[in-house]
């Protein structure tokens, strides 16, 4: 089965911005889409896969027995 195309509306919902966010990517060629005559279309997976490949993980630091002097 194909996978779904997500619009511009429906990928700027799905990333909580607005329309001009997305539109932004696709102009600077920063996530995957497709054109469809004069439509633009973005893969769902693409959408996943920038989603993925800029969370930005969480530092756990061990915390030092010493306290720094303040």
């Amino acid at each position: 089965m194909a996978e779904r195309l997500l619009t511009v509306a429906q990928a700027a919902e799905r990333l909580g911005t607005s329309e001009r966010f997305p539109r932004r990517l696709i102009a600077e060629r920063r996530v995957t889409f497709v054109k469809v005559g004069r439509h633009v279309r973005i893969p769902e997976g693409a959408l996943a896969a920038f989603i993925d490949a800029n969370t930005v993980q969480p530092i756990h630091r061990r915390r030092s027995r010493y306290r720094r002097a303040a």
